[in-house]
């Protein structure tokens, strides 16, 4: 367990590093910091980044941070499936992007790769390092038409704004400040679209092995107020 400690400390200190004067404008005069940025990254990419960073240029890098081809009926948003995305102005060349994405990072990573060898309607639902979902389509289509997430800032400038959105939903736009467990409750906010702020941290996507996506945020936040950034 220390190994996969110190690999995942290793990261968190990559990261803050190699961004961290790219998320400081976005946060300013915000009750978030980078290490929430940090956890966020963590919990949504680096799955997918964790084993290349080391080696990969960071702007191609940027590239293969997308993920989730989860269709209904286990996701409700916009576009449920190819279908519906299909349904929309530009649907259509944007399945094809989504589906490029999928095939790119499928090279990177097996599950994703097996996903689009089986399936050819499996497209890719979330883009960039801090994961923007192609539920915005419908209002921002140019950040996915033109791939904007393999910029980092265009990433932050949405990161800031949906935590932003999140912070209304979970207590007032106005707050000033947070506390970790308040940055956390935040978070499940982002990803979930809402949060009950009573209810502790088994909220948002449950992954495979059980654990909430608030859990796995309270975690990588610890991990992240606790890691400078690298030398």
């Amino acid at each position: 367990m220390g190994w996969v400690m110190s690999k995942i400390t290793d990261a968190i200190a990559w990261f803050k590093k190699e961004f961290g004067t790219q998320v400081a404008p976005s946060v300013q005069n915000t009750p978030f910091s980078l290490d929430m940025v940090t956890a966020i990254a963590m919990q949504e990419t680096y799955y997918v980044w964790g084993n290349f960073y080391k080696t990969m240029a960071v702007a191609e890098l940027l590239k293969i941070c997308v993920g989730d081809t989860i269709d209904a009926p286990g996701r409700s948003a916009f576009p449920k499936n190819k279908a519906e995305l299909l349904t929309r102005p530009k649907g259509d060349k944007m399945f094809e992007v989504a589906r490029a994405a999928l095939v790119s990072v499928g090279q990177h990573n097996a599950a994703y790769g097996e996903i689009a060898h089986m399936n050819p309607n499996k497209f890719c639902h979330g883009y960039g390092i801090v994961q923007y979902d192609l539920q915005f389509f419908k209002t921002e289509p140019d950040f996915f038409l033109n791939q904007q997430w393999y910029d980092f800032d265009k990433c932050m400038e949405k990161c800031a704004k949906e935590l932003k959105a999140a912070l209304g939903r979970a207590y007032r736009p106005s707050k000033a400040s947070l506390t970790h467990d308040e940055m956390v409750y935040v978070a499940i906010a982002y990803n979930k679209g809402s949060v009950d702020t009573t209810k502790g941290f088994a909220q948002g996507y449950r992954d495979s092995s059980g654990k909430y996506y608030g859990q796995q945020i309270d975690e990588y936040l610890k991990l992240a107020e606790a890691t400078p950034a690298a030398a």
